[in-house]
């Protein structure tokens, strides 16, 4: 007999299901992308509807079905409030939840990539950090947690510090990668580099919330 599972994730996307559930899809440590039904989440009175939004993150207990799970519990550690209230922030935040959606897969272990996702969603909304910076680094990580980015493409053309970003990135890991601050001139170079990276890497995809980004 299954018995019912706890996992460390971040809620992806959200959507009705039924009259009164709602769908969810989430990003878990150990069982990667999932998607989970939360009964009766859309009712005022419910105790998983606060806790069914976008960007939360908290430890989830699940019973798995045949194509699905059910939402039992979550235990909320981190609403992801002052980036909700930061119109700017929360488009980059949205930008984060879709590349993973895209990227990461159902049964693979997607810790590294979850850290990476909910150390990104706090660096977008701390003062000290670019958000353009934010984001190519989030790109970047994303495509070398992969095992698709190929370092020997820049070996050359591009500022020392550029290179050395680049050589941090690939050894840091994705707790840490949001350590280090670099003037504007490195910032562009890492910019470039992200939107080649992606012009390679994702298949032509175009993500829905990148157009959002291009007015800012």
């Amino acid at each position: 007999m299954q018995e019912a599972i706890r996992t460390d994730g971040m809620i992806l996307r959200v959507a009705p299901a039924n009259d009164f559930d709602k769908r969810v899809v989430i990003l878990t440590k150990e069982y990667g992308k999932i998607t989970a039904f939360a009964k009766g989440a859309r009712r005022q009175t419910n105790r998983l509807m606060a806790a069914t939004d976008l960007f939360v993150f908290g430890d989830f207990k699940l019973f798995p079905g045949r194509n699905a799970y059910s939402l039992l519990d979550i235990n909320a550690k981190n609403f992801f409030t002052e980036l909700r209230n930061d119109f700017t922030a929360v488009l980059y935040g949205m930008y984060f939840l879709e590349v993973m959606e895209y990227n990461t897969r159902e049964n693979n272990d997607e810790r590294e990539m979850l850290a990476l996702l909910y150390q990104s969603c706090r660096a977008v909304v701390h003062p000290s950090y670019d958000k353009q910076l934010v984001r190519a680094v989030f790109d970047l990580k994303t495509i070398m947690l992969q095992g698709i980015f190929h370092r020997d493409r820049y070996q050359e053309d591009f500022l020392d510090t550029t290179r050395y970003v680049l050589d941090y990135l690939l050894a840091t890991p994705p707790e840490k990668v949001f350590s280090f601050a670099v003037r504007e001139e490195v910032i562009g170079e890492l910019v470039r580099i992200s939107e080649r990276e992606r012009a390679l890497t994702q298949n032509g995809h175009i993500y829905k919330s990148e157009e959002m980004l291009k007015v800012l």
